[in-house]
């Protein structure tokens, strides 16, 4: 049995954390924040609903919320199951004919339903929402590009299929339905003038977003604990960067092959603006809510300086 002083302490605790939430209560009302979910986050129902909680807190406390997610994971999994050979380049999917189809059913479908019906249990009114939709995000077909592998140090041409670089952004519809309360949770495919569907990046796609809201945060939730000095180990996280720090370790080849999505979507969003950047793992019960609303947070914040 806990006793009366345990309960004392632990009660002491809880209003401690709220005193220490409430000036970043105060500072985030109104804000937009961009909260994009990978894949792995996603997968876990426990989790997807843990983290819809979080968020819905967020929402309560004034905060206006814009969802982005991936489901690389889940266009894995689906693919081995069709027998539908995948390759991904410098942390980029190059999307043949089959492997659109299947983006299309994850993204648009199971995972897009899945994260809305889980901030809808939540009592947030969402919105599920593909690029193309309202003329979100106008994209092109991305053009064959030389590479080097790093890995061999050979220079060879990657055609990425049906994946489309971002033109423009269109963030009407996401004020309109920020501005009436709604939650819109956005899939990474968006489409040209001619109706052609592309896979996006979703950490570009957010990163775009978070531009043309004019974001206070742009956070990426994935399933590690923020960037690391030497990889694998947890007591080497950073816990700030600045713009300039990241690019030294990049250049470095420190990071992981699934972090240069990120780092390219983080330069994008600190190059244009006064967004902060988060990365943090989602898989993790509360390391949103320990990001914003504490000092120490969770993960790692990236800023221009």
């Amino acid at each position: 049995m806990r006793g009366e002083g345990e309960e004392r302490t632990m009660t002491y605790d809880r209003l401690e954390l709220l005193r220490e939430a409430l000036p970043y209560i105060q500072k985030f009302k109104g804000k937009t924040f961009v909260v994009k979910l990978s894949g792995k986050v996603t997968e876990d129902p426990a989790t997807r609903q843990s983290l819809a909680e979080e968020i819905a807190l967020c929402h309560q406390v004034g905060i206006r919320i814009v969802v982005v997610h991936g489901g690389g994971n889940q266009v894995t999994h689906l693919a081995q199951r069709l027998g539908v050979e995948q390759r991904i380049v410098l942390g980029r999917r190059i999307t043949d004919d089959e492997t659109l189809e299947i983006a299309k059913m994850i993204f648009a479908g199971k995972i897009n339903t899945e994260v809305a019906a889980a901030l809808h249990r939540s009592g947030l009114p969402t919105v599920g929402l593909t690029g193309f939709d309202g003329y979100l995000v106008r994209a092109r077909r991305r053009r064959p590009q030389r590479l080097v592998d790093p890995a061999t140090g050979r220079e060879q041409t990657i055609d990425y299929g049906h994946v489309g670089d971002i033109e423009t952004v269109n963030g009407q519809l996401l004020q309109l339905l920020l501005e009436n309360g709604y939650l819109p949770v956005v899939c990474c495919l968006a489409a040209d003038d001619q109706g052609n569907i592309f896979n996006i990046n979703a950490d570009t796609l957010a990163a775009e977003l978070a531009i043309a809201l004019e974001a206070e945060k742009l956070i990426l939730l994935t399933d590690v604990d923020g960037i690391f000095l030497k990889r694998g180990d947890p007591t080497t996280r950073l816990s700030r960067l600045t713009l300039a720090q990241l690019e030294e370790l990049l250049a470095s080849g420190r990071l992981t092959e699934g972090m240069l999505p990120k780092a390219d979507a983080i330069r994008r969003v600190l190059a244009r603006g006064q967004t902060t950047v988060h990365i943090i793992n989602g898989c993790r019960r509360n390391a949103l809510l320990q990001e914003i609303f504490t000092d120490a947070g969770s993960g790692t914040m990236i800023s221009a300086v």
